[in-house]
């Protein structure tokens, strides 16, 4: 298998040898067990994971792993090319920043006096597209999506008003290239195509097969 990666413009293109954050989306089939044999490969070469989610995709029976860590290109390319050597694994890419499209969830736990009695804290919450989803008389659930900075700021921008709990959920990304999984899984196809199956190869050689 070969490890797929979209063009970068040139804009983006990262420096050799230097570290930036990378997602990797790995295809594979619900396997038990195979998190866990993906997760030691990061561990053996000492590489943080920023952030990683499972989920189900467009096509039944796939799952997609969408792991993220900073490290240089050249260390990310032979971790895709390891993964790959997994049995249950289809696929694995990996793309900067500029080529996904990604967010993250984030919830904070509020006092719910201070939401109501101070009209600073409303706006502040309307200005970064919070939603209550929540809302007790000690304290108001908010959610809302977003990259990790704009999650970051709300958090010290709620600190001075009691913020109880924030918690933030792992990354989901889709690629920015149009094609999805089923188009790329038909060009593999068409790239490394498989035994072509003859029907009736031997139909003609019928003494030779079934002489004893």
């Amino acid at each position: 298998m070969t490890t797929q990666k979209t063009n970068i413009p040139a804009a983006a293109t990262v420096a050799t040898g230097q570290k930036a954050e990378y997602s990797l989306t790995v295809y594979t089939e619900n396997q038990i067990g195979l998190l866990n044999r993906i997760a030691i490969m990061f561990s053996r070469r000492k590489i943080n994971v920023i952030s990683l989610n499972t989920s189900p995709t467009e096509v039944d029976s796939v799952h997609r792993f969408t792991i993220v860590i900073n490290e240089t290109e050249e260390v990310v390319r032979k971790l895709c090319r390891q993964i790959e050597k997994q049995v249950d694994v289809l696929k694995a890419f990996y793309n900067t920043d500029e080529e996904i499209i990604w967010q993250e969830m984030a919830l904070y736990k509020v006092p719910t006096d201070e939401v109501a009695e101070k009209v600073k804290v409303e706006r502040l919450l309307r200005k970064y597209g919070a939603r209550a989803v929540v809302i007790r008389k000690d304290y108001t659930v908010f959610e809302t999506t977003g990259h990790r900075e704009e999650t970051d700021s709300l958090i010290k921008a709620l600190e001075p008003y009691g913020l109880i709990e924030f918690v933030r959920s792992a990354r989901v990304a889709i690629i920015k290239d149009s094609k999805g999984f089923h188009e790329k899984l038909k060009s593999y196809e068409k790239s490394d195509p498989g035994e072509e199956l003859i029907e009736n190869e031997f139909l003609n050689q019928q003494d030779e097969v079934f002489t004893m």
